[in-house]
C-alpha cells in the first residue's frame, strides 16, 4: 500500500478541486508537501500555477521529466465519501489527484535516493483538461531550466485490470481541437425573410457535409458536431447570424491539420454560396500524443523487473491528452495504468481514483528513472 501521507494528500486534493487556470491552492498544497524533500531547485508559477522540483545526480547525464496535472473538472462529484469534493460543481473526476500523489511519491523516493547521474524534474502542470497547460509550460521563459531529454507521464484507465500497464508504440492518444464556425448575414423581419440573409441553410448543409470529410483519410479521423445556434428566440425576426461548433480528432498530427484546413475550405465555400461572411475560432487544442519507439524497450524492462502485467494496445485512444505537445519537443512516453474493470469511467460523477494505484505508479516511474539515470 502507498504511504499514509500520500493517501491523505490524495484525499485532501480530491476534496478541494480547482479547475483549469485556478489551481493556486492545489499548487500551494504540493509546494508544502515537498518542503521536507529538499529538492535541489524549485520553480513556481510555471505557465501560471505550475510547479517543478529538480533532483540532481552527482554525475552529468540526461534530464528526465515526469509530469502530472493540477486541474480538476467542472463536474459535480456525486460519490459520497470522507473526501468528497467540497466545491460545488467541481470534482477530480479524471484522477489528476491520484497522478499528483504518484509524482509526490516519486519525489519522496528521490529525496531519499538521488539519481546517480543527470537530473529528474517533477512537473505539476496546470490546465490539462482545456489543452492550455502544456503550451503554457513550454512557452514559459523558465522552461529552458527544465527542458528535458526525455519526458514521461501516465494516465489511469478504468476498464483495464487493476495495476495493468497499457503500452502503445507510436500514437497513444488522438490529437483534437474544438472549432467554431461563425456565420454572419443580415437580420430581417420574419415576414420578409427574403430581405435578409439567414445562415440556417448554410448551417444545415455544414451539419450534413462536415462529418463526412474524414472518409478520405486512411487513418482514423473524426468530426463530431457538438453545438449549433441560429439567431435568437425572437419569432418576429429572421436570423442574421449563427454558429456551428465541432470537435475534430485524428491519430496523425498531419491528418489533423489537413482536416482542419479542409473543414475551413468547405465552410468558406458554402458561406460564399449563401452570401455569408465566415470566421473561425479554435479552442481546446490537443496535439497527438506520440510515443518514441526507442523508449518502448525501457518500458518493457521496467514492467518485467516489477513483475507487472502489461498489454500492447493495438489502436490509439480516441480521447486526447495535452502531454502530446511534449512529444513534439523531446522523446516522450505516455502509458496507461489500469484502474479496474468495474471502476467508473473518467469524467463520470461517481469516479474516484483508486489509492492502491499510487504505489504502482511510483514504482514504474522510479524504475524508469533508475533505468536511464542509474
Amino acid at each position: 500500500m502507498p504511504t499514509h501521507d500520500l493517501i491523505q494528500l490524495r484525499k485532501k486534493l480530491h476534496a478541494m478541486p480547482e479547475i483549469a487556470l485556478e489551481e493556486k491552492r492545489t499548487a500551494k498544497e504540493i509546494l508544502n508537501f515537498f518542503q521536507d524533500f529538499n529538492p535541489d531547485e524549485t520553480l513556481t508559477q510555471l505557465g501560471g500555477t505550475g510547479l517543478a522540483f529538480i533532483f540532481k545526480g552527482e554525475k552529468p547525464g540526461k534530464r528526465l521529466l515526469f509530469r502530472c496535472e493540477l486541474d480538476a473538472l467542472p463536474i459535480e462529484d456525486l460519490k459520497e465519501s470522507d473526501h468528497q469534493s467540497q466545491i460545488p460543481g467541481k470534482g477530480h473526476l479524471c484522477g489528476h489527484d491520484g497522478h499528483m500523489a504518484i509524482i509526490c511519491g516519486l519525489g519522496e523516493k528521490l529525496a531519499a535516493n538521488r539519481p546517480e547521474s543527470g537530473e529528474v524534474v517533477l512537473l505539476f502542470q496546470p490546465a490539462e483538461e482545456t489543452g492550455q497547460g502544456a503550451n503554457a509550460i513550454l512557452s514559459d521563459p523558465n522552461f529552458a531550466q527544465i527542458r528535458p531529454d526525455f519526458a514521461f507521464a501516465l494516465h489511469n484507465l478504468p476498464g483495464y485490470p487493476l495495476h495493468q500497464i497499457v503500452l502503445k508504440k507510436g500514437t497513444f492518444a488522438a490529437g483534437s481541437t474544438g472549432l467554431t464556425i461563425k456565420l454572419t448575414g443580415k437580420t430581417a423581419h420574419a415576414a420578409h425573410p427574403d430581405e435578409g440573409i439567414n445562415p440556417a441553410a448554410a448551417i444545415a448543409h455544414l451539419i450534413q457535409v462536415l462529418p463526412t470529410l474524414p472518409a478520405n483519410f486512411n487513418s482514423f479521423s473524426l468530426v463530431t458536431i457538438i453545438h449549433a445556434e441560429i439567431g435568437s428566440l425572437a419569432f418576429g425576426t429572421s436570423a442574421g447570424n449563427g454558429s456551428l461548433s465541432l470537435t475534430i480528432r485524428a491519430f496523425d498530427q498531419d491528418d489533423l491539420e489537413v482536416l482542419i484546413n479542409r473543414i475551413k475550405t468547405e465552410a468558406k465555400r458554402i458561406a460564399e454560396l449563401e452570401k455569408l461572411s465566415c470566421e473561425f475560432f479554435l479552442s481546446e487544442s490537443f496535439a497527438v500524443s506520440k510515443n518514441d519507439p526507442q523508449i518502448y524497450p525501457i518500458m518493457e524492462n521496467v514492467t518485467d523487473r516489477l513483475g507487472l502485467d502489461r498489454i500492447e494496445k493495438s489502436e490509439p485512444f480516441r480521447w486526447s491528452e495535452d502531454f502530446g505537445l511534449f512529444s513534439q519537443t523531446c522523446p516522450s512516453y505516455l502509458f496507461g495504468l489500469g484502474a479496474g474493470e468495474s471502476c467508473p469511467q473518467l469524467h463520470e460523477p461517481t469516479y474516484d481514483f483508486p489509492d492502491v494505484l499510487i504505489e504502482t505508479g511510483v514504482k514504474v516511474f522510479e524504475g524508469i528513472a533508475s533505468e536511464i539515470s542509474g
